[in-house]
């Protein structure tokens, strides 16, 4: 009996800074069951500890990732999980901030992960595609739905429709990609991003990200919005982070985050 291989690695930076790599570089990080399933424990274990405030995700190697691994696939492996769909993350990510740092290519469900992070950082070399075409597929991880609510229409249907990938540098003028650094410094650039989000108070930052997640998921009005949002202000003017960032400002210094 052999021991299962760590597909995904975490660690904790800077006490509330979650990192999760993919870590199948011989195999360009794509996704098999047990990736998958380590990836969903990985997810919901950020998403339930309260000592972890912003996640980001890299790729060990040459690659964020390629995506889904045919040959698993073939064999009938998917990586469908039961709790959070496609990788263990593809269809329902945790409500907290999520940052992917692209190295190479992200591909595929590859840039369905990246899709489905709040922010992207990106090396100046990096490229991403949906290709799924090309083998008689669909990007049903997510892209053919996230994308066109990206990047304008007409460049993602060019994207879907042509399986061709774009480099980093054209889709951050679009504004899918938040900051562009030097290969190899991807992950260094979105800690740099990472620490900038922690600096502000988490749960008004969590409530936030609940507010634009749920407000396109549930197809909210603006009117239904301004009513919905009410609950979850509520819910954080009762947290001590709340008082801490009143006194703060009224007494013209930091706020110390608690996360409670």
């Amino acid at each position: 009996m052999t021991d299962t291989p760590n597909y995904i690695l975490t660690e904790v930076v800077d006490k509330h800074i979650f990192v999760v790599t993919l870590n199948r570089p011989e195999a360009r990080n794509a996704f098999n069951g047990e990736m998958s399933s380590q990836m969903q424990a990985a997810m919901d274990r950020y998403a339930e500890d309260p000592s972890l405030w912003v996640c980001v995700i890299k790729g060990e190697g040459a690659s964020f990732s390629a995506g889904m691994d045919l040959k698993a696939a073939a064999r009938g492996e998917f990586g469908l999980m039961p709790k959070r769909g496609g990788f263990g993350i593809l269809f329902d990510p945790p409500l907290k901030p999520l940052i992917a740092a692209v190295e190479g290519h992200a591909f595929a469900g590859g840039f369905e992960v990246a899709l489905s992070c709040d922010l992207i950082v990106a090396a100046n070399n990096s490229t991403f595609g949906l290709p799924e075409v090309k083998w008689s597929l669909i990007a049903i991880g997510g892209g053919v739905l996230r994308l066109p609510q990206r990047i304008p229409y007409h460049l993602a249907m060019e994207m879907i429709l042509t399986a061709q990938p774009k480099p980093a540098t054209e889709l951050a003028a679009f504004g899918l990609v938040n900051r562009i650094a030097e290969p190899g410094q991807s992950f260094t650039a979105a800690l740099e991003l990472a620490r900038t989000i922690l600096a502000n108070a988490p749960l008004a930052v969590q409530g936030s990200k609940e507010i634009v997640h749920r407000g396109i998921a549930e197809q909210w009005s603006f009117t239904q919005g301004l009513t919905e949002q009410k609950a979850v202000m509520k819910r954080v003017a009762k947290s001590n982070d709340y008082k801490q960032g009143i006194t703060g400002f009224a007494e013209k210094r930091a706020s110390v985050w608690t996360g409670s």
